[in-house]
Protein backbone atom coordinates (compact mmCIF):
# COMPACT_ATOMS: atom_id res chain seq x y z
CA UNK A 1 0.00 0.00 0.00
CA UNK A 2 1.24 3.48 -0.87
CA UNK A 3 1.58 5.60 2.29
CA UNK A 4 1.48 9.28 1.32
CA UNK A 5 3.19 12.20 3.02
CA UNK A 6 -0.29 13.51 3.86
CA UNK A 7 -1.09 10.24 5.68
CA UNK A 8 2.14 10.47 7.65
CA UNK A 9 1.51 14.09 8.56
CA UNK A 10 -2.06 13.31 9.63
CA UNK A 11 -0.84 10.58 12.01
CA UNK A 12 1.87 12.90 13.29
CA UNK A 13 -0.74 15.59 14.03
CA UNK A 14 -2.90 13.01 15.80
CA UNK A 15 -0.15 11.51 17.93
CA UNK A 16 2.78 13.90 18.19
CA UNK A 17 5.15 11.06 17.22
CA UNK A 18 8.09 11.55 14.82
CA UNK A 19 7.64 11.48 11.05
CA UNK A 20 9.67 8.31 10.49
CA UNK A 21 7.94 6.53 13.39
CA UNK A 22 4.57 7.50 11.93
CA UNK A 23 5.52 6.31 8.45
CA UNK A 24 6.73 2.96 9.77
CA UNK A 25 3.63 2.52 11.92
CA UNK A 26 1.36 3.18 8.93
CA UNK A 27 3.31 0.77 6.75
CA UNK A 28 3.07 -1.94 9.41
CA UNK A 29 -0.67 -1.36 9.79
CA UNK A 30 -1.29 -1.14 6.02
CA UNK A 31 -2.71 2.36 6.39
CA UNK A 32 -5.09 1.64 9.28
CA UNK A 33 -4.78 4.68 11.58
CA UNK A 34 -6.19 2.98 14.70
CA UNK A 35 -3.74 0.08 14.30
CA UNK A 36 -0.91 2.51 13.62
CA UNK A 37 -1.66 4.34 16.89
CA UNK A 38 -1.65 0.99 18.72
CA UNK A 39 1.70 0.12 17.11
CA UNK A 40 3.19 3.41 18.33
CA UNK A 41 1.86 2.83 21.84
CA UNK A 42 3.19 -0.73 21.93
CA UNK A 43 6.65 0.66 21.20
CA UNK A 44 6.36 2.98 24.18
CA UNK A 45 5.66 6.15 22.23
CA UNK A 46 4.12 8.95 24.28
CA UNK A 47 1.36 9.99 21.93
CA UNK A 48 -1.04 12.92 22.07
CA UNK A 49 -4.02 10.64 22.67
CA UNK A 50 -6.35 11.73 19.88
CA UNK A 51 -8.41 8.86 18.53
CA UNK A 52 -9.24 8.24 14.88
CA UNK A 53 -12.86 7.32 15.62
CA UNK A 54 -14.41 10.69 14.82
CA UNK A 55 -14.85 12.65 11.62
CA UNK A 56 -12.06 15.18 11.11
CA UNK A 57 -14.19 17.65 9.10
CA UNK A 58 -15.35 21.18 9.79
CA UNK A 59 -18.84 21.95 10.99
CA UNK A 60 -20.95 22.70 14.05
CA UNK A 61 -21.66 20.76 17.25
CA UNK A 62 -24.55 21.66 19.56
CA UNK A 63 -26.31 20.09 22.57
CA UNK A 64 -29.64 20.78 24.31
CA UNK A 65 -32.15 19.21 26.70
CA UNK A 66 -35.93 19.04 26.59
CA UNK A 67 -37.82 21.43 28.87
CA UNK A 68 -38.45 18.69 31.43
CA UNK A 69 -34.72 17.80 31.29
CA UNK A 70 -35.41 14.07 30.98
CA UNK A 71 -33.86 13.83 27.49
CA UNK A 72 -30.71 15.44 26.09
CA UNK A 73 -29.17 15.22 22.64
CA UNK A 74 -26.02 16.39 20.88
CA UNK A 75 -25.63 16.66 17.10
CA UNK A 76 -22.62 17.12 14.83
CA UNK A 77 -23.21 18.48 11.34
CA UNK A 78 -20.14 18.36 9.09
CA UNK A 79 -19.09 20.40 6.08
CA UNK A 80 -15.81 20.73 4.20
CA UNK A 81 -14.66 24.22 5.17
CA UNK A 82 -14.57 26.40 8.24
CA UNK A 83 -16.02 29.21 6.11
CA UNK A 84 -19.31 27.34 5.56
CA UNK A 85 -19.30 25.97 9.11
CA UNK A 86 -19.34 29.51 10.52
CA UNK A 87 -22.19 30.85 8.40
CA UNK A 88 -25.41 31.70 10.26
CA UNK A 89 -27.45 29.57 7.87
CA UNK A 90 -25.36 26.46 8.54
CA UNK A 91 -25.34 26.98 12.31
CA UNK A 92 -29.11 27.57 12.37
CA UNK A 93 -29.62 24.40 10.34
CA UNK A 94 -27.75 22.39 13.00
CA UNK A 95 -29.83 23.99 15.76
CA UNK A 96 -33.06 23.31 13.85
CA UNK A 97 -32.04 19.66 13.46
CA UNK A 98 -31.46 19.39 17.18
CA UNK A 99 -34.76 21.10 18.05
CA UNK A 100 -36.63 18.68 15.78
CA UNK A 101 -34.82 15.76 17.37
CA UNK A 102 -35.69 16.98 20.86
CA UNK A 103 -39.36 17.45 19.94
CA UNK A 104 -39.68 13.92 18.56
CA UNK A 105 -37.18 12.36 20.97
CA UNK A 106 -35.31 10.81 18.06
CA UNK A 107 -32.55 8.28 18.75
CA UNK A 108 -30.55 8.18 15.51
CA UNK A 109 -29.58 10.12 12.40
CA UNK A 110 -31.97 7.90 10.40
CA UNK A 111 -34.86 8.98 12.61
CA UNK A 112 -33.93 12.64 12.11
CA UNK A 113 -34.06 12.69 8.30
CA UNK A 114 -37.86 12.69 7.76
CA UNK A 115 -38.55 15.20 10.56
CA UNK A 116 -39.99 18.58 9.63
CA UNK A 117 -38.11 21.89 9.61
CA UNK A 118 -40.66 24.52 8.66
CA UNK A 119 -42.30 23.40 5.42
CA UNK A 120 -39.45 21.06 4.51
CA UNK A 121 -37.80 17.96 5.98
CA UNK A 122 -34.31 17.71 7.41
CA UNK A 123 -33.28 15.51 4.47
CA UNK A 124 -34.61 18.00 1.89
CA UNK A 125 -33.03 20.95 3.69
CA UNK A 126 -29.69 19.11 3.78
CA UNK A 127 -29.89 18.50 0.02
CA UNK A 128 -30.76 22.17 -0.56
CA UNK A 129 -27.69 23.28 1.40
CA UNK A 130 -25.51 20.78 -0.49
CA UNK A 131 -26.59 22.34 -3.76
CA UNK A 132 -26.21 25.88 -2.47
CA UNK A 133 -22.70 25.51 -0.99
CA UNK A 134 -21.27 22.89 -3.33
CA UNK A 135 -19.68 21.22 -0.32
CA UNK A 136 -19.99 17.71 1.00
CA UNK A 137 -22.26 17.93 4.04
CA UNK A 138 -23.62 15.37 6.47
CA UNK A 139 -25.25 14.86 9.84
CA UNK A 140 -22.28 12.90 11.15
CA UNK A 141 -23.45 12.02 14.66
CA UNK A 142 -26.56 12.30 16.82
CA UNK A 143 -26.26 11.02 20.40
CA UNK A 144 -28.85 10.87 23.16
CA UNK A 145 -28.98 10.50 26.95
CA UNK A 146 -32.23 9.83 28.81
CA UNK A 147 -32.29 10.11 32.61
CA UNK A 148 -34.29 11.61 35.48
CA UNK A 149 -32.16 14.75 35.02
CA UNK A 150 -30.04 15.64 31.98
CA UNK A 151 -27.79 18.60 31.21
CA UNK A 152 -26.07 19.92 28.09
CA UNK A 153 -22.73 21.70 27.82
CA UNK A 154 -21.63 23.60 24.71
CA UNK A 155 -17.98 24.59 24.63
CA UNK A 156 -17.11 27.99 23.21
CA UNK A 157 -17.09 27.97 19.41
CA UNK A 158 -19.38 24.92 19.11
CA UNK A 159 -16.65 22.50 18.10
CA UNK A 160 -17.27 20.41 21.21
CA UNK A 161 -20.41 19.60 23.21
CA UNK A 162 -21.51 17.04 25.80
CA UNK A 163 -24.70 15.74 27.39
CA UNK A 164 -24.91 13.91 30.71
CA UNK A 165 -27.66 12.22 32.72
CA UNK A 166 -27.85 11.89 36.49
CA UNK A 167 -30.16 10.33 39.08
CA UNK A 168 -32.13 11.17 41.20
CA UNK A 169 -33.27 14.51 39.76
CA UNK A 170 -34.10 15.88 43.24
CA UNK A 171 -30.70 14.93 44.70
CA UNK A 172 -28.77 17.63 46.55
CA UNK A 173 -27.20 20.01 44.00
CA UNK A 174 -28.02 17.46 41.27
CA UNK A 175 -28.22 20.04 38.48
CA UNK A 176 -24.97 21.76 39.42
CA UNK A 177 -23.13 18.45 39.88
CA UNK A 178 -24.38 17.16 36.52
CA UNK A 179 -23.30 20.34 34.73
CA UNK A 180 -19.83 20.29 36.31
CA UNK A 181 -19.41 16.65 35.28
CA UNK A 182 -20.57 17.47 31.74
CA UNK A 183 -17.71 20.00 31.62
CA UNK A 184 -15.39 17.30 33.03
CA UNK A 185 -16.40 15.02 30.14
CA UNK A 186 -15.63 17.83 27.69
CA UNK A 187 -12.18 18.48 29.18
CA UNK A 188 -11.01 14.94 29.98
CA UNK A 189 -12.76 12.77 27.35
CA UNK A 190 -13.45 9.64 29.45
CA UNK A 191 -14.29 6.41 27.62
CA UNK A 192 -16.92 5.23 30.13
CA UNK A 193 -18.67 6.13 33.39
CA UNK A 194 -16.81 3.53 35.48
CA UNK A 195 -14.47 0.61 34.88
CA UNK A 196 -17.42 -1.81 34.78
CA UNK A 197 -18.71 0.08 31.73
CA UNK A 198 -15.51 -0.13 29.66
CA UNK A 199 -16.12 -2.43 26.65
CA UNK A 200 -14.26 -5.74 26.81
CA UNK A 201 -12.53 -5.10 23.48
CA UNK A 202 -11.05 -1.88 24.92
CA UNK A 203 -9.82 -3.78 28.00
CA UNK A 204 -8.28 -6.52 25.84
CA UNK A 205 -6.60 -3.87 23.70
CA UNK A 206 -5.10 -2.08 26.72
CA UNK A 207 -3.84 -5.38 28.19
CA UNK A 208 -2.17 -6.28 24.87
CA UNK A 209 -0.56 -2.85 24.62
CA UNK A 210 0.58 -3.02 28.26
CA UNK A 211 2.19 -6.41 27.72
CA UNK A 212 3.99 -5.29 24.57
CA UNK A 213 5.26 -2.12 26.29
CA UNK A 214 6.65 -4.24 29.14
CA UNK A 215 8.17 -6.69 26.67
CA UNK A 216 9.88 -3.82 24.83
CA UNK A 217 11.28 -2.68 28.19
CA UNK A 218 12.87 -6.12 28.64
CA UNK A 219 10.60 -7.37 31.42
CA UNK A 220 10.41 -11.19 31.84
CA UNK A 221 7.49 -12.96 30.17
CA UNK A 222 6.10 -14.27 33.47
CA UNK A 223 5.71 -10.69 34.71
CA UNK A 224 3.94 -9.27 31.66
CA UNK A 225 0.38 -10.05 32.79
CA UNK A 226 0.91 -8.45 36.20
CA UNK A 227 2.55 -5.36 34.70
CA UNK A 228 -0.22 -5.01 32.10
CA UNK A 229 -2.86 -5.27 34.83
CA UNK A 230 -1.15 -2.43 36.69
CA UNK A 231 -1.19 -0.33 33.53
CA UNK A 232 -4.87 -1.19 33.08
CA UNK A 233 -5.64 0.17 36.54
CA UNK A 234 -3.95 3.44 35.57
CA UNK A 235 -6.03 3.45 32.38
CA UNK A 236 -9.19 3.15 34.48
CA UNK A 237 -8.06 6.07 36.64
CA UNK A 238 -7.27 8.25 33.66
CA UNK A 239 -10.10 7.21 31.35
CA UNK A 240 -13.25 6.48 33.37
CA UNK A 241 -15.27 9.44 34.58
CA UNK A 242 -15.87 8.44 38.19
CA UNK A 243 -12.20 7.57 38.75
CA UNK A 244 -10.70 10.63 37.07
CA UNK A 245 -9.33 13.48 39.13
CA UNK A 246 -11.98 16.18 39.36
CA UNK A 247 -10.68 19.08 37.25
CA UNK A 248 -11.64 21.71 39.84
CA UNK A 249 -10.04 19.85 42.76
CA UNK A 250 -7.29 17.34 41.93
CA UNK A 251 -7.33 16.06 45.52
CA UNK A 252 -10.57 14.22 44.85
CA UNK A 253 -12.05 12.00 42.16
CA UNK A 254 -15.30 12.76 40.39
CA UNK A 255 -16.93 10.02 42.46
CA UNK A 256 -15.81 11.78 45.63
CA UNK A 257 -17.04 15.12 44.29
CA UNK A 258 -20.48 13.57 43.72
CA UNK A 259 -20.54 11.95 47.17
CA UNK A 260 -19.62 15.25 48.82
CA UNK A 261 -22.87 16.68 47.45
CA UNK A 262 -25.14 13.65 47.70
CA UNK A 263 -24.08 10.03 48.23
CA UNK A 264 -27.14 8.83 46.33
CA UNK A 265 -26.25 10.59 43.08
CA UNK A 266 -25.43 8.30 40.17
CA UNK A 267 -24.39 9.01 36.57
CA UNK A 268 -26.77 7.39 34.11
CA UNK A 269 -24.64 8.09 31.05
CA UNK A 270 -22.93 10.71 28.90
CA UNK A 271 -22.11 11.50 25.27
CA UNK A 272 -19.38 13.70 23.83
CA UNK A 273 -18.86 14.95 20.28
CA UNK A 274 -15.90 16.98 19.04
CA UNK A 275 -14.93 18.15 15.57
CA UNK A 276 -11.59 16.80 14.39
CA UNK A 277 -11.02 14.55 17.40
Amino acid sequence: MNITAADVNKLRQMTGAGMMDCKKALQESEGDFDKAIDNLRKKGQKIAGKRADRDANEGFVVAKTTEDKSYAAVVMVNCETDFVGKTEEFKQFAIDILDAGLKSRAHSVAELMPLAIGTSTIESKLNDLLGKTGEKMQIAHYEVVEAPLTVAYNHFGNRLATVLGISPKDGNNAGEVAYELAKQVAAMNPVAVDKENVPQNVIDREIEIGKEQARQEGKPEEMLEKIATGKLNKFYKDSTLLNQEYIKDSKKTCAQYMADNDKNLKIVGFKRLQLGA
